[in-house]
């Protein structure tokens, strides 16, 4: 139960739906003690009746616009399908809610424009919850990379697999691949790609793809590929980066999630006048095999560190991390909408 409903100085908040993903939000936002969750709606009268179950001090109705209409409400969170991201953000913004928006914010740049400019004329936060941008183990390779542990990032590869659930309402692509961009977009500071092409195959359902391939070409000959799929036999959640000094294997179904390998494969000097490697005729190297370092992350759970931001955003002007900049990056290389 949360402490002091009555304090003014907490986050009034609701949330829209509380399917998959809803009540893992719902439940850290009732434990976080900076917030008030004041209504839950949900379409589906057991969810309602879950909901009261769990958390009766929190009201449950099934129309949105009890929320829209509610001038205590001070911000949303959408958990709701895809297709009804945009609708339900717009509303919430013209009402003068903040939102968090489960990923991904949209299916449209056209759609996170008219967020984002809804949200800067009223000086809201529009947020998307790319909750792996939240986690401690991808925030440590991040700050890897910005050191220059790794040297040149040439590429990463990433493994999405599962066996099952299978959606009707988005694609492989659009269930699992916005994980695997936002990641990587954050890894190499969010850089315009050159290209992507997208090749997936509809075997369950026509229309929806259950396996995809996706190659991102960025600058300076950085390449990315995502592979993902929920008909694979066994739960992959691995991606990899391969630098020229160190690589990086990240894998959230581990104990150990990182793995940081020094290997690589060096210029071997020749011996000669001038002790040189830069004739174009070099062809000689060093394979090198060093360490392999497992590192001890603290770990919180993203979700809550999310919310935290969420809040922070809201009461201290912090810049948004997944704000409608950086989703509009990931939708742009979902959508193959690059140029």
């Amino acid at each position: 139960m949360q402490d002091n409903p009555g304090n003014n100085s907490l986050l009034k908040i609701a949330q829209i739906g509380v399917g998959y993903w809803g009540p893992n939000l719902l439940r850290n936002l009732v434990a976080n003690k900076r917030c008030q969750v004041i209504r839950v709606v949900d379409a589906s009268p057991e969810r309602r009746s879950y909901v009261n179950g769990l958390y009766p001090s929190v009201l449950t109705s099934a129309d949105p616009a009890d929320i829209f209409n509610d001038r205590n409400i001070d911000a949303v969170i959408i958990a709701t399908p895809v297709a009804t991201h945009y609708d339900l953000a717009v509303k919430a913004l013209s009402a003068g809610k903040h939102i968090l928006v489960e990923k991904p914010l949209a299916r449209r740049i056209e759609e996170v424009d008219h967020m984002k400019k809804l949200a800067e004329e009223k000086t809201l936060v529009a947020m998307v919850g790319h909750t792996f941008l939240y986690n401690a183990a991808v925030r440590y390779v991040k700050k890897l990379i910005d050191s220059n542990e790794l040297g040149d990032i040439r590429y990463i590869y990433s493994q999405r697999l599962n066996l099952g659930r299978i959606r009707s309402d988005v694609d492989a692509l659009w269930n699992f691949a916005p994980h695997d961009v936002s990641i990587i977009q954050y890894w190499l500071g969010d850089p315009a790609p050159v290209s992507v092409c997208r090749h997936g195959i509809d075997y369950v359902q026509k229309g929806i793809d259950d396996v995809v391939f996706l190659n991102i070409s960025y600058p300076n000959k950085v390449m990315a590929n995502i592979h993902v799929s929920w008909l694979d036999p066994q739960k992959v959640r691995l991606i990899t980066v391969v630098g020229s000094k160190k690589m990086i294997v990240y894998d959230d179904m581990a104990d150990n999630k990182i793995a940081i390998y020094d290997k690589g494969i060096d210029p071997k000097a020749k011996l000669g006048s001038d002790m040189d490697y830069d004739n174009p005729n070099f062809q000689t190297f060093a394979h090198r095999s060093g360490d392999v370092l497992l590192p001890k992350i603290d770990f919180q759970e993203p979700l809550k560190v999310e919310i935290d931001h969420f809040v922070d955003c809201i009461q201290k002007g912090q810049k948004c991390l997944t704000g409608t900049e950086h989703a509009r990056e990931v939708i742009k290389i979902l959508s193959g909408q690059i140029s």
